[in-house]
């Protein structure tokens, strides 16, 4: 069976159901924007912080990541507020905001400022936001392979808690709080048998995947005697992720049951009881029009009647709860600027034409559509265009064909080399996941506010590239 190098990337010959001919293309689609983006009807001029576009590209040029300050820093107070007024009646809630969608010292000190607690799992990430402010008090470290480093290194500082992810990390857990003299408080990830839906890669509590321990198998049940039999690790709760970018709230619903369910069968045969319970993140958000999130007040309530209901069930006693948004803070608070090169149009079979816009970034600075087909708006954010939508392509400037950064959008038939296209929904998993495929240089990334901007994270330059090649 033939099938084509980019797989589904190739498979369409038309737009997707979800994606409408707009009756203006100059228009922005606001609910996918951050919230200070707009484009006067003068000139249809993208601005964002107070600040054009050109603005924004005379400073740091494109690629650029924007990041709108109060955008951000509104989503994370919304999320915590949320979940503090919902949970007041019971035992409280946290948010966590896990630094890998992204993480910058800049971030970070916003974070600390506004008073989040923070998920890292790396070293790095670690170092990052103990840079940034982050009170070790309000740190969690999670991570599926710990290195005796990373372990050591969190230990030392002090985090709040270290979220075991195999039996086989238990013994190392207690090793190095054995030479240490160490005494971490510890949580058991947990994996439940929940199939969310979602992309197969971002599904992270079915049971054929890497993290966490099977409650299918006896893995947690095995897991909470070892800990709890081992007089320096302080047992504090039971977590679990059910996976990512999900907007059923029925799924987050199961995943308390099992919870529930789960921590009345080990607290009876074992007598352990568990104050603490993590239920992750995953909140969906808006890349596209055929997205509807869930808004964090509605959220964080559903969460709430399911914890108090499912537990008071159990008779339980209500556990206090942590969550762990990151997409939803960073996402939609970020846009990605690029400056168009090659145009060309290219006719299919059918007699249909697919106009291919390359722009001067690409699967190294969005390696979420080639990753997983992750679905992304465009908008001409330069000028305005009086010439009818015409379906395009957006993709990069890399040496594959899989280089595609908006599979289907509308732009003006008139787009032309040297306009400036911003793409929406950026501020995850963007950046953290950046690359310097073929030796291009990662983009920096900067916030902007009341008509200033600030670099969090300056451009990449050659010299930084050649840094680590000792024949350079």
């Amino acid at each position: 069976m033939y099938s084509h190098e980019a797989g589904f990337l190739h498979a369409q010959g038309r737009a997707p159901a979800w994606l409408e001919v707009p009756q203006d293309v100059n228009a922005l689609l606001q609910p996918i924007w951050p919230g200070s983006a707009h484009k006067p009807p003068a000139d249809s001029i993208l601005r964002v912080g107070g600040l054009t576009v050109q603005e924004i590209a005379a400073q740091v040029g494109t690629p650029a990541y924007v990041l709108d300050e109060a955008d951000f820093r509104g989503r994370a107070k919304a999320f915590a507020d949320a979940f503090a007024e919902a949970f007041s009646p019971l035992e409280g809630a946290h948010v966590h905001y896990a630094a890998k969608a992204l993480i910058t010292v800049g971030i970070a000190r916003w974070l600390a400022e506004d008073g989040l607690s923070v998920d890292v799992c790396s070293g790095g990430e670690l170092e990052v936001v103990m840079r940034g402010g982050i009170p070790p008090q309000r740190i969690t470290f999670h991570g599926s392979n710990k290195s005796d480093a990373e372990l050591i290194q969190a230990m030392e500082v002090g985090v709040d808690l270290i979220a075991i992810d195999s039996l086989a990390e238990i013994a190392r857990v207690a090793q190095v709080a054995d030479e240490g003299d160490f005494r971490p408080n510890v949580m058991l990830r947990c994996s439940i048998g929940i199939e969310a839906h979602t992309h197969e890669f971002i599904a992270t509590s079915h049971e054929d995947q890497k993290f966490g321990l099977s409650a299918a198998d006896g893995s947690v049940e095995e897991g909470v005697r070892r800990v709890s039999s081992h007089p320096r690790l302080n047992l504090r709760g039971l977590h679990t992720h059910i996976g990512s970018q999900i907007f059923d709230a029925r799924a987050f619903r199961q995943a308390v049951q099992r919870m529930a369910d789960l921590t009345v069968s080990l607290e009876r045969e074992h007598r352990v009881c568990f104050p603490e319970l993590g239920l992750g993140g995953g909140f969906g958000v808006a890349y596209t029009t055929g997205h509807d999130p869930l808004e964090p007040a509605e959220i964080a309530a559903r969460m709430a009647e399911h914890v108090e209901h499912e537990f008071k069930a159990e008779r339980l006693a209500v556990p206090h709860v942590t969550v762990e948004p990151g997409r939803a803070i960073a996402g939609p608070a970020g846009i990605t600027l690029y400056t168009v090169g090659t145009v060309k149009p290219v006719s299919l079979d059918g007699g249909f034409t697919r106009l291919y816009v390359s722009v001067d970034g690409g699967m190294s600075d969005n390696i979420r559509t080639a990753l997983y087909g992750a679905d992304y708006s465009a908008t001409l954010a330069s000028r305005r265009s009086s010439a009818p939508p015409r379906l395009a392509r957006v993709v990069g400037k890399h040496c594959e064909s899989g280089d595609i950064v908006v599979k289907d959008e509308y732009l003006p038939a008139d787009i032309a080399a040297g306009d400036i296209l911003a793409v929406p929904v950026t501020g995850a998993y963007c950046h953290s996941m950046s690359s310097n495929y073929n030796s291009v240089p990662r983009p920096p990334v900067v916030s902007v506010q009341d008509g200033l901007l600030t670099v969090l994270l300056r451009r990449e330059t050659m010299t930084d590239l050649l840094a680590r090649d000792l024949y350079a």
